[in-house]
């Protein structure tokens, strides 16, 4: 296959750009634009966890996790203040605005989904300064921890499997505890697809 700038087109897929390019031979190729797929992947993420949180029922807000100091709702809180703590770690040098962390103890779910919605866009921010940059989140001062490799795709990864762990962990504290989530709830846990 050749990429050179001739041949190639953009096209609209299911929730993302693809590129059109000529292969060997001639042939038409059509390849997912990896900007649009993971940005896309990152808000489908984000949709979820925002699902479960909308969808938790108010009981369950603040049961302690069996073995942990943690509520349910510190849980969730952490999902963000997570966020935060990376995208000030890993962004701040580079001009990426922290949003404001939750009060694990005390916030409301609502507060929380817009917090979360807010700590979404500074993660696309991430994502899109790897992207420019060659692929690659650049290092700064303040990351120490280096237990992430800083290729856009295990930095999407990694949060991914982050909040997939914390809502796994919510929906089993649910369950073991008799509060059952709705259907609802917990189909759209799948939905993975990108809404229209």
């Amino acid at each position: 296959m050749t990429f050179g700038a001739k041949g190639f087109d953009r096209a609209k897929g299911e929730g993302m750009s693809l590129l059109n390019f000529r292969g060997r031979g001639g042939s038409l190729v059509t390849t997912p634009d990896l900007r649009a797929t993971l940005i896309a992947a990152w808000r489908t993420n984000n949709r979820i966890t925002v699902h479960l949180i909308q969808g938790l029922p108010a009981a369950l807000w603040d049961v302690s996790v069996p073995g942990s100091q943690r509520t349910i709702r510190a849980v969730a809180a952490h999902l963000h203040n997570a966020r935060c703590m990376w995208i000030k770690t890993l962004g701040r040098e580079h001009g990426i605005a922290t949003p404001a962390r939750v009060d694990h103890r005390r916030v409301a779910r609502r507060q929380l989904v817009a917090a979360l919605n807010r700590s979404s866009k500074g993660m696309e921010a991430l994502l899109e300064l790897g992207l420019a940059s060659g692929g690659r989140v650049p290092p700064s001062k303040g990351y120490i921890w280096r237990n992430l490799a800083l290729d856009v795709g295990h930095v999407l990864t990694y949060f991914v499997a982050h909040e997939g762990h914390h809502r796994g962990q919510i929906i089993m504290v649910a369950r073991q505890t008799g509060h059952r989530l709705p259907r609802a709830v917990t189909d759209g846990l799948w939905q993975w697809k990108p809404l229209p």
